[in-house]
């Protein structure tokens, strides 16, 4: 009986855990949720991850190949990509990466959610396109993370 509650404990704290990443300063983090237009000729992406399973583990987030940062639980990224072409957006997951392919217009901002699922023996991550109104709701409660670090 003492192994069970042992074990069970043991799961849950690793389930529930909190990872960490380095992150921006609350002015830069400030400064991105007034959702201003992207720069000229350019679309902005804002990459999210909101709490929920899998809250101890860290997931790399990249665009086009390029790393943007190690997602944890509430936490956003803002990248800004160009204009008029498709980009691909890949996460981490448990045995490959999982990507969407995102076709984009100038002057438009883009909410992508990342979120963990279950998997076979570890959680894995996937991505999600949200309408604004949603993208926004979540991020006003998120801190920005510092981008440009990925796990090995």
């Amino acid at each position: 009986m003492f192994y069970k509650i042992s074990v069970v404990a043991i799961l849950a704290a690793l389930v529930t855990g909190c990872a960490s990443v380095p992150m921006e300063s609350k002015e830069a983090s400030d400064q991105a949720k007034r959702f201003a237009a992207p720069s000229q000729g350019q679309a902005g992406l804002y990459i999210y991850r909101t709490a929920g399973v899998g809250a101890a583990l860290k997931k790399d987030i990249w665009v086009n190949g390029k790393c943007v940062g190690e997602s944890a639980p509430n936490v956003f990224f803002y990248e800004e990509v160009k204009g008029g072409q498709e980009h691909t957006i890949a996460t981490e997951s448990e045995f490959s990466p999982n990507e969407i392919k995102l076709a984009v217009v100038e002057g438009i901002n883009y909410f992508i959610r990342q979120y963990i699922k279950m998997g076979a023996f570890v959680g894995g991550a996937d991505l999600e396109v949200v309408g604004e109104a949603d993208g926004k709701q979540a991020i006003n409660s998120l801190q920005m993370a510092k981008k440009g670090t990925c796990g090995d």
